[in-house]
């Protein structure tokens, strides 16, 4: 009996306990429940947030006109955005076969990267080397002895891609897939499936668009050279981020695969051109997408305006090519199998600002062929790859003389009046030098006009290294000009300089330097600024190309280039160039054939020529000058290696300014002409209708009145005669 009792409190007891831990456990569920239902919401609400960088337009490129030289063309491209992209590898390999079908029949290349045959049995493509397929064999996880077949088999197997398609339906979907681990497909990179899309593929993919969840098509600027022949080597290129400069690239901001400029003015103003990426913000709760904004707006690259007139360019490049063509043979280069090598170069400034007009240079090529012809313009005798304008190193030859006569004018060394005599031959030292000719006695006008050697070679042993190094210096010899996009240095003959060349510098070097010989070395556009300067009175600009810069779509200047003084020679005497511009006027009238001749353009033209030796056989042919010279407009030099006669371009190249850039000011004038003709019509008719009407007034005046107002009338008439 008493066991039957404690078995009986032993279940009650246990009951009691069994009722407690369940009321506790009640109220605590209730608390969770109720009390703290929010707070525990949100630790099971777990969200996941993506960022994607959008791609900027880039800026185009127009000259000063408005054209446009390098553009951007919108094409379509198909894009996979995991965004809205199935996870279930089996629904997502239908859709991936279904936007490979409608690619496939309309003949649209898609994105295929992986190495293996289209067909079974599958096996390594030929063109493929073996560090690639290695790249492969690692990225998919099989080892370095895996066949084809292994390979395809893991591919499948990863990405579950169902036994039922064909063998090329699943290869096609593997290259799909495969192409889109290689480019690190994922929620904040998109994958592109192809691009440049007709019409009519856009419209199947968009009509599909529930269907093919993910797939998208998106509007796909693309780099265009519009105009090919205008200064290709100043525009430059674009191509992607070298692994250089990655780094570089990346402190600034960049996604590594960016297209950024690569030389010229794509590469000189890139941050302007590049604009700025939006970034776009995705948020998934429990799998599920909720929101999709972009957060950072795209900004499009500015437009750069560029200095150049692509008509006066193109003109200009014509007037080189067609003097290479007319002159070839006239002492010039050749190649190791006897072809004429015609190289040179042309430039002009505006003469007011520096403004860089046109850039001619000979052999050049087309920017919309340059990749496609790249290997045969990198092995060209004549360097067509090579702008010569700003990186061509030539010696000035008597061009210098200008800069030499300056200094002795300046410093008080010779005035306009002094003379020297020269017999031909000039003895310095031991060392004979010659002339190009006896000139008896002879001042710094005349000295300039028949480039007598004998007049300078003395100026120069006046003058000594230093300061005629002093002087080429101001005129920019050995520095570079400030151009946006870059240009070679070139050098001054002085010790120094022999030094660095290992050339040995002897006291007759002096005299070399000055008359432009010896180790000195010039641009072209160095010496288009040495005859600036002079067309400015000793004041030098810097030269540009890049007129202004705007907004993307032109509507708002953001920036307008200022004409940029870089030296400025202080003038000891106010007669110093007006005596150089008369020498130089005296020499545009040297032994110009009648079509050349710079004598019956209508104004004055000042200029200097040079025949510097550029090796043991050859003379390159150079000229410098501006015009007009009562108020000069443009400023220009040209080099032909190896040639003669360059001179006889500048008469093309000052018709060929007057034509492009004076052609709205005679028609301006043209305008007012025919507005006075007009006003003078209306007047004249005006005048019949009064007199009309005084006729009527004066119907019943005597006849002795009017033949006295014939009278005055026909006086009146022989007095304008007279």
């Amino acid at each position: 009996m008493m066991r039957n009792i404690s078995d009986y409190v032993k279940i009650v007891l246990s009951v009691l306990l069994v009722l407690t831990c369940t009321c506790f456990c009640a109220l605590r569920l209730m608390k969770i429940q109720v009390v703290e239902s929010d707070s525990y919401h949100k630790d099971t609400s777990v969200q996941s947030v993506y960022t994607q960088k959008i791609s900027a337009t880039r800026g185009e490129i127009i000259d000063v006109d408005g054209n446009v030289i390098v553009g951007n063309h919108v094409t379509y491209a198909v894009m996979i955005d995991e965004a809205n992209f199935p996870s279930d590898n089996q629904k997502a390999n239908e859709i991936l076969l279904r936007l490979v079908q409608i690619l496939s029949d309309s003949k649209t290349e898609w994105s295929d990267t992986l190495p293996i045959s289209l067909n079974s049995p599958y096996r390594f493509r030929v063109d493929v080397s073996d560090d690639e397929l290695n790249a492969m064999k690692k990225k998919i996880g099989v080892n370095n002895y895996a066949t084809a077949d292994d390979c395809m088999e893991i591919l499948c197997e990863s990405y579950e891609i169902s036994e039922n398609y064909t063998p090329r339906q699943q290869r096609m979907i593997a290259g799909l897939r495969y192409a889109m681990l290689q480019y690190d497909f994922s929620m904040t990179n998109k994958f592109q499936v192809a691009d440049e899309l007709s019409m009519d593929v856009v419209t199947e993919i968009s009509q599909l668009s529930l269907q093919l969840h993910g797939v998208v098509v998106e509007q796909i600027p693309e780099r265009r050279i519009e105009i090919g022949d205008v200064i290709p080597h100043e525009i430059g290129s674009t191509g992607f981020i070298y692994a250089e400069d990655a780094e570089e690239y990346k402190a600034k901001g960049y996604s590594m695969d960016a297209i950024v400029g690569r030389s010229g003015i794509e590469k000189a103003l890139e941050e302007e051109l590049q604009g700025k990426e939006g970034t776009r913000k995705i948020v998934f709760e429990k799998g599920e997408l909720i929101s999709d904004e972009i957060i950072e707006p795209v900004i499009s690259g500015n437009t750069i305006k560029l200095t150049i007139n692509s008509e006066f360019q193109r003109g200009l490049q014509k007037i080189l090519e067609n003097f290479l063509d007319d002159f070839s043979g006239y002492n010039m280069k050749k190649d190791e199998d006897g072809n004429v090598i015609n190289n040179g170069a042309l430039v002009v400034l505006d003469a007011k600002t520096g403004a860089i007009l046109g850039e001619a240079t000979a052999p050049t090529y087309d920017l919309k062929l340059y990749s496609e012809n790249y290997e045969e313009l990198l092995n060209d005798v004549g360097k067509p790859l090579v702008n010569r304008a700003t990186r061509g190193l030539y010696r000035p030859g008597s061009t210098f003389k200008t800069i030499t006569a300056t200094a002795g004018l300046n410093e008080g060394l010779v005035t306009g009046d002094t003379s020297f005599y020269c017999q031909r031959d000039y003895q310095y030292f031991d060392v004979t030098f010659s002339c190009t000719g006896y000139h008896s006695n002879i001042g710094v006008k005349r000295a300039l006009m028949v480039s007598c050697n004998s007049y300078f070679y003395e100026l120069s042993k006046m003058l000594n290294i230093d300061k005629i190094a002093e002087y080429a210096n101001l005129y920019g010899i050995g520095q570079n000009t400030g151009i946006e996009t870059g240009d070679v240095v070139g050098y001054m003959a002085t010790p120094e300089q022999y030094e660095k060349l290992n050339v040995e510098w002897t006291a007759g070097q002096v005299l070399q330097a000055g008359i432009g010989n010896g180790e000195t070395m010039v641009t072209p556009l160095q010496l288009a600024c040495v005859a600036c300067t002079i067309a400015n009175e000793g004041v030098r600009y810097e030269p540009y190309l890049v007129d202004s810069i705007w907004d993307y779509s032109q509507n708002k200047c953001i920036k307008k280039t200022k004409p940029t003084i870089a030296s400025r020679i202080d003038l000891q005497y106010d007669d110093v160039y007006e005596t150089i511009e008369q020498g130089m006027i005296m020499a545009s009238g040297n032994s110009f054939p009648s079509k050349y001749s710079l004598q019956n353009l209508g104004y004055k033209v000042a200029i200097k020529t040079g025949t510097p030796q550029s090796d043991s056989h050859y003379q390159d042919s150079v000229f410098i000058g501006y015009a007009p010279t009562d108020d000069p407009q443009i400023a220009f030099a040209g080099v032909v290696e190896g040639g003669e006669y360059s001179k006889y371009m500048i008469r093309s190249i000052l018709e060929l300014y007057d034509k492009i850039y004076n052609e709205d000011e005679k028609d301006d004038e043209d305008d007012d002409d025919r507005d006075n003709e007009d006003n003078d019509d209306r007047d004249n008719k005006d005048d019949d209708d009064r007199d009309n009407e005084d006729d009527d007034d004066r119907d019943n005046e005597d006849n002795d009145d009017r033949d006295n107002e014939d009278d005055d009338d026909r006086d009146n008439e022989d007095d304008d005669e007279e």
